[in-house]
């Protein structure tokens, strides 16, 4: 249904009718597998080179300024490129892995490509407002790097690292709308499909229904666990 041949109320009646849902479900679980395979890369590479980042800063635990000048390059490189353009460049990659440029695992790697730089330096961030006080003293104690890491740096900046994550989370599920004018399927693929080249808006407003729901899940998500562990903390 169209908003060129019906009013607005007759198509906003008909995104919520079940003929339109029975075909979106599926697209919907593609959606959920896409982000929830995506950020978890993001998650385990962006921590890494986040962390990576830190230390081997000027400022760092362990200082090399050409690692550090090389990983940073490398980040700000990524984060210059548009989301689409990444999506294009990474086809090859995505052909040499999966034998195929389409689809939704293929997508992920682009995905992933696409968010990783910005959790890293949201880690980055994260980790610099630690008081150097705290640092020092575990220094004085005789704490190695790696203990100074995970029991001072990663502990002191969970929320903030949750918060972070929520906002990329975010942003990996509005490119895997994006990624479904490249095959990738999900809601992206209704949405463009049928909603844009198609001209069927009910279909356009239940994929825009999800994709609300489903930010405002994860956003809540991440507000939770980040005030719980500040409660726990007896932070606030």
């Amino acid at each position: 249904m169209s908003l060129m041949d019906n009013s607005l109320w007759a198509v906003l009646t008909s995104s919520f009718s079940a003929a339109i849902w029975s075909k979106l479900w599926p697209s919907i679980f593609d959606t959920f597998y896409m982000t929830g395979l995506a950020s978890l890369i993001v998650l385990i590479f962006g921590l890494a080179l986040g962390i990576l980042l830190t230390v081997t800063s000027p400022d760092g635990l362990y200082p090399i300024k050409g690692l550090y000048t090389v990983i940073g390059w490398f980040i700000n490189t990524l984060r210059s490129l548009p989301q689409m353009v990444m999506i294009i460049m990474l086809i090859p990659l995505a052909r040499l892995l999966f034998g195929k440029s389409y689809g939704a695992n293929p997508c992920i790697i682009a995905i992933a490509a696409s968010c990783i730089p910005m959790y890293a330096r949201i880690v980055e961030s994260s980790i610099l407002e630690i008081g150097k006080g705290k640092i020092e003293a575990a220094k004085s104690i005789g704490s190695t790097n790696f203990q100074i890491i995970f029991l001072v740096l990663l502990p002191e900046t969970l929320p903030s690292l949750v918060r972070g994550f929520t906002l990329t989370v975010v942003a990996v599920l509005s490119m895997t709308a994006l990624a479904g004018m490249f095959g990738a399927g999900g809601i992206g693929d209704i949405a463009v499909r049928y909603g844009y080249q198609r001209f069927q808006h009910d279909k356009l407003f239940a994929c825009i229904y999800v994709l609300v729901i489903i930010v405002q899940l994860v956003q809540w998500a991440g507000n939770f666990a980040s005030n719980r562990i500040l409660k726990v903390r007896a932070l606030i």
